[in-house]
């Protein structure tokens, strides 16, 4: 069968109830342990099929949000996903009570215990309403988004198209499509703002209605943040501060030489070279093409993997008028399929994109029989996989950029290097929004601005007031959709610079290393997969500055001025 093929049907709310109540039944006191067990496995089996038939929504939703069918599913996952959360609740409430913890754990692991002790403290029925708006809030952005029709050049574009042009070789057109771009969401700045003042302040009153002193700590429980809390952030953030920042000015120093500009503005910085930034040399058929030889003589494992994606037609590449913004991977349990989705433009981020989400899809297709709590990791532990696959993919990334090669390594590594800086704004900015959330739609504005120049006090807007006044935000939808998600971005680039570390002297032992990593799942918790995979600790002092070295040393003995 191939995606297409994979049949969606609406699922029976009530039946579903129904079902759950049945095995709900069976996890108590009176049954043998036996048939407990029997029960719980049952339930992941509901939960499983339940969620394929959502995914197969989200995904077609995403591909085309001009499809009307579709569209009308989405509203009903949107309408109806609260009840199901509520059922799910119920067996963790079972499960937690369960007379019979040391067998369960016995079969099923510690771990999933922890997950539900915090899982337990996220939800009760009173919050559904709220929950269902939220939901219809996160569709109603992805929707504004994905309708951008933006003119420029004697052509019509959405968001994902209009990027190449911000990397042009002729400054002018630079600066021009940032400001057009611009123009776009100062027309949707009321819709925006609205938006994003309804989400705060409906988190808020979740919270509120959960216990909680405000969303920060429910944030971060909807996560299934077990070991680490909002003060190991701040402090991490405050080593990307001193160790990162001071280096990625220099980075941009560096980058105003090469292109012979003195006064960098904002529009100058996604350009990397004044011979115009590394591209893939073929379209999405050519470079998926070189994706299989890639992964093919990578491992065994991953040649594997790419030949079952391929033959399923479990990729969605091309940016086309409606599709929904961004990429992502999800995973469809009914047909053991991950499913990548990116929008590609034919710029280098084609590539990143592409070994990113593969990165996360070779993850659960390597823990794909793990119970449904163990096959994903959290956040920060599964971009560790799709991050560290970007640089696992370097020995065959000339198949892809050629003559572009060297510029391409550069320009990755120290784009992901400047990358945490951004990372960590966008972290202090939602602390800030969480922990004050009556702030006006200007006072946000200021705090996001106020913010930025002390991470990026390189990112100069010259003649864009629209973004001076503090709004680059507005295009970052996990401010929007999976607050404090984002920070989890920076944490595994970390990581990931350990797996480049030991490929540059050692590729297939970096490569074993995280195969093992991958086929733990989500079996762990973020500091445990780490201390399992002999990783180190990114909370740590001092680990930053230390992991730093060998990058500053690789990116200062190259010329790029030459490149």
């Amino acid at each position: 069968m191939k995606f297409n093929d994979y049949k969606y049907q609406r699922p029976d709310i009530e039946q579903f109830k129904k079902d759950m109540d049945e095995q709900l039944q069976n996890i108590s006191q009176e049954k043998p342990v036996n048939e407990e067990i029997k029960a719980i496995y049952n339930v992941f089996k509901i939960i499983d099929e339940i969620d394929s038939m959502n995914q197969l929504v989200g995904i077609r939703n995403s591909v085309d949000t001009t499809d009307k069918f579709y569209e009308q599913e989405q509203e009903f996952f949107d309408e109806n996903s609260p009840y199901i959360q509520e059922y799910n609740q119920k067996f963790i409430n079972k499960l937690l009570e369960s007379s019979k913890r040391d067998d369960l754990v016995k079969e099923f692991g510690s771990y999933i215990f922890e997950k539900y002790e915090i899982a337990k403290k996220t939800f009760s029925k009173e919050i559904i309403p709220e929950l269902q708006e939220e939901n219809k809030l996160n569709t109603e952005y992805g929707k504004l988004l994905a309708s951008a029709k933006i003119e420029f050049q004697g052509g019509v574009y959405n968001l994902s198209q209009m990027r190449p042009f911000t990397q042009n070789k002729d400054r002018e057109v630079r600066h021009q499509a940032q400001l057009t771009v611009s123009k776009w969401f100062n027309e949707n700045e009321e819709a925006i703002d609205r938006i994003y003042d309804e989400m705060v302040k409906l988190r808020t009153t979740i919270a509120k209605k959960l216990g909680y002193k405000n969303y920060v700590q429910l944030g971060y429980d909807r996560l299934g943040r077990t070991d680490y809390t909002s003060e190991e952030v701040k402090g991490y953030r405050k080593q990307v501060f001193e160790s990162v920042v001071p280096f990625v000015k220099e980075l941009v120093e560096r980058k105003g030489k090469r292109l012979n500009i003195e006064d960098l503005k904002s529009y100058d910085l996604a350009l990397s070279f004044l011979s115009g930034n590394p591209t893939p040399k073929g379209d999405s058929k050519w470079q998926l093409n070189h994706a299989k030889t890639m992964y093919e003589e990578m491992s065994k494992e991953t040649g594997e993997f790419i030949n079952f994606m391929i033959d399923k037609d479990l990729l969605n590449l091309d940016s086309k008028p409606g599709k929904q913004g961004g990429g992502y991977c999800t995973f469809i349990p009914k047909y053991e399929s991950p499913f990548i989705f990116a929008n590609f433009n034919g710029t280098s981020g084609d590539v990143d994109v592409l070994t990113h989400e593969a990165g996360h899809a070779f993850q659960v297709y390597q823990s794909q029989n793990y119970i449904p709590d163990y096959r994903w990791p959290g956040y920060e532990g599964a971009e560790i996989h799709s991050m560290s696959m970007e640089f696992l993919a370097w020995p065959w990334i000339n198949k892809f950029f050629v003559e572009d090669t060297d510029k391409y390594k550069f320009d990755h590594l120290a784009g992901a290097l400047s990358f945490l800086p951004y990372g960590v704004t966008v972290d202090e900015f939602q602390h800030g929004i969480y922990e004050n959330p009556n702030l006006s739609k200007e006072e946000r504005k200021e705090l996001w601005r106020s913010i930025e120049k002390k991470y990026l006090p390189f990112k100069d807007y010259d003649d864009d007031a629209f973004l001076e006044k503090g709004t680059f935000w507005y295009r970052q939808s996990h401010i929007f959709t999976a607050p404090f998600y984002y920070i989890d971005y920076t944490l595994a680039q970390v990581v990931a610079f350990q797996y480049w570390i030991k490929s540059q002297s050692n590729h297939s032992e970096a490569f074993n290393q995280y195969l093992a990593l991958c086929k733990l799942g989500g079996s762990k918790s973020f500091l445990n997969l780490l201390k399992t995979a002999k990783l180190e600790n990114p909370f740590n002092d001092g680990v930053i500055s230390k992991t730093m070295k060998p990058l500053i040393k690789y990116l200062n003995s190259i010329n790029d001025s030459e490149l």
